[in-house]
């Protein structure tokens, strides 16, 4: 399975972007999804995840509040709506899907990369 994310770009302190996370086949419309990202030289962590039938969201505290995730399973595509976006966003997201435990995914996607100049 082969998930790809893309949308990202540059952007200024303070703008919006919006990513989105798709894939071949029946994966995101039968799974929980997640979205993570990592700057260079730190570890990858917790954005965001949203549950299969879209009822559920969790957020990082650190974009709580500035992120949105949503899900179209029609559209087999997950989005991540990033406003009030802030120097310390930028590192590249990468989306997961298939959730089999705490924060643990089957399958990842080639990441997109977000910059956000001060």
């Amino acid at each position: 399975v082969q998930l790809q994310a893309f949308g990202g770009g540059l952007v200024q302190a303070g703008g919006s972007l919006r990513l989105s996370c798709t894939a071949a086949g029946r994966t995101i419309s039968t799974s929980a999804m997640g979205w993570f990202r990592q700057a260079p030289g730190k570890e990858r962590e917790f954005v965001s995840h949203i549950s299969l039938s879209g009822s559920t969201t969790y957020y990082s505290d650190s974009v709580k509040g500035r992120f949105t995730i949503s899900r179209d399973n029609a559209k087999k595509r997950v989005y991540l709506q990033m406003n009030s976006l802030k120097p310390e966003d930028t590192a590249v997201y990468f989306c997961a899907a298939d959730l089999m435990g705490p924060l643990q995914y089957r399958y990842w996607g080639q990441g997109t990369q977000v910059t956000v100049s001060s």
